[in-house]
């Protein structure tokens, strides 16, 4: 049963909303300075857009790569904004300020307050790949139980992660968040102030190694969740990963979820993928429980493995965790399956990595098909000096997977070179999308899958859209 939540406080309109913060409770949880005395008032609403400023608010001047929120002070006050929290002088116009070393840090820490007032149950997902999967399956077992809160779209960031804390109200029995990272240190500003019950890592993998030198400094990185982690709280990794394989820490309970080894606690067996779907059995020490998932890939077993598990860890049981996972919905562009012609294509060009590039090339090997099977590959980035042998390597394995294959992008040209070394015959690559579209279009037939796969710079929606283009 879901825990007895308090009395639920509601705005003058009735709906749920942010508790008042005191102004010097803020100042003291970002350690900020003010060159006046801090009035004793109250704060309702915590805003780094102007444009969202109201009566009663705290303005929190964030700062980007391309923008500045300390040019937007003056226009936040004149809304009414009661305070603004800065990092540096300037001709602002009023006195009503809150200095802070960083207001990234300030916001983190308001959030962290903000969080601190209420119980919900959290879980924490991080992970090179599937962690925005293992998200939104994680969310469809809680809903099936809790008023669920989550990180929406890619908001897994150090301002992302702290707007959706703020959301969270006294009517919320259960939280669900995402951490991504570029640099070492960014999951640790994430986990501490979100205090998780159950944190996931759902692979260890290249992405970012261009940043992080090495997957063990990137291992370094993501275990950073720990930080967060309540002693005692749940900690579910990835028994198919050889860096997450066989860790051990004695101040969590841990479980490992594998789709391979059948002595993990948590297991998959019976995997039967269809078109777009895939069934198979979770075996537990909990018992055995039939699932199905609607999209298809041993990599989303594992996604959803995880997903069932940080449920039945705050309280979901554990027949009704395996049935929501049938309610999981894909976000973006991952897996998005567009029926065209007679052709079926798989737009899932979200972003891309070795790993993913690999689960992927594997789910079409093993996808039904009456046709030929095509892959549609483009640039990885983010990989710094091991960048030329994993394209070749995702060459490789392309021609292990695919019939014919089709590739866009400079880095690309090495998935080509490795596809073709591995013996593959049809191989095509193009510099630009639009011819690369017009061969495809002649190429493929009824019956036929594409595969499209490219990190999310390199915009591969654009050659779905140039495919599938009226004449």
């Amino acid at each position: 049963m879901p825990p007895q939540s308090p009395p639920i406080l509601k705005n003058k309109e009735g709906e749920t909303g942010m508790l008042p913060l005191k102004l010097r409770e803020i100042a003291a949880a970002a350690h900020a300075e003010c060159k006046t005395e801090i009035p004793d008032i109250e704060i309702t609403d915590i805003c780094t857009d102007s444009r969202d400023v109201q009566p009663g608010s705290l303005f929190v001047a964030l700062c980007g790569k391309q923008f500045d929120g300390h040019a937007f002070v003056k226009k936040a006050m004149e809304n009414g904004a009661a305070f603004a929290v800065v990092q540096k002088d300037g001709d602002y116009g009023t006195d009503r300020l809150l200095y802070v070393k960083t207001t990234r840090q300030a916001f983190l820490d308001i959030a962290g307050l903000h969080r601190s007032r209420f119980h919900p149950k959290v879980i924490a997902v991080t992970g090179s790949v599937g962690k925005t999967t293992t998200r939104e399956m994680a969310a469809a077992v809680v809903k099936s139980t809790y008023k669920t809160l989550k990180t929406e779209n890619n908001l897994n960031n150090e301002v992302g992660v702290p707007k959706t804390l703020l959301e969270l109200d006294e009517s919320y029995e259960a939280m669900v968040l995402e951490f991504g990272m570029v640099w070492p240190g960014e999951i640790r500003e994430l986990t501490v102030p979100a205090k998780p019950d159950v944190s996931i890592v759902t692979c260890i993998g290249a992405c970012h190694i261009e940043n992080l030198g090495s997957r063990e400094n990137i291992l370094k990185a993501k275990l950073e969740i720990l930080e967060g982690l309540r002693p005692g709280g749940t900690l579910l990794l990835n028994q198919d990963n050889d860096l997450l394989r066989g860790l051990s820490f004695p101040q969590f309970h841990t479980l490992f979820y594998s789709t391979e080894d059948p002595f993990a606690d948590i297991f998959a067996e019976g995997i039967v993928p269809s078109e777009s779907s895939t069934s198979f059995t979770i075996v537990a020490k909990e018992g055995r429980f039939p699932a199905v998932i609607p999209c298809i890939g041993i990599h989303n077993v594992g996604n959803a493995l995880a997903g069932w598990a940080a449920g039945v860890a705050i309280g979901v049981e554990p027949e009704r965790a395996a049935a929501a996972l049938a309610e999981f919905q894909a976000t973006g562009m991952r897996q998005k399956m567009i029926d065209w012609k007679g052709i079926r294509i798989v737009e899932d060009c979200y972003n891309a990595n070795p790993e993913s590039v690999r689960a992927a090339m594997k789910t079409l090997s093993e996808m039904p098909c009456r046709g030929r099977k095509i892959a549609v590959l483009g640039d990885m980035l983010e990989l710094g000096v091991v960048a030329e042998s994993c394209h070749l390597e995702a060459g490789r394995e392309a021609a292990t997977a695919a019939d014919l294959l089709f590739c866009q992008g400079p880095l690309a040209a090495l998935i080509a070179q490795g596809a073709r070394e591995a013996g593959m015959a049809e191989v095509y690559y193009e510099t630009e999308k639009g011819p690369l579209a017009a061969l495809l279009r002649e190429k493929a037939r009824p019956g036929d899958v594409i595969w499209m796969k490219a990190s999310r710079g390199m915009k591969f929606e654009d050659i779905t859209e140039l495919l599938t283009m009226e004449d």
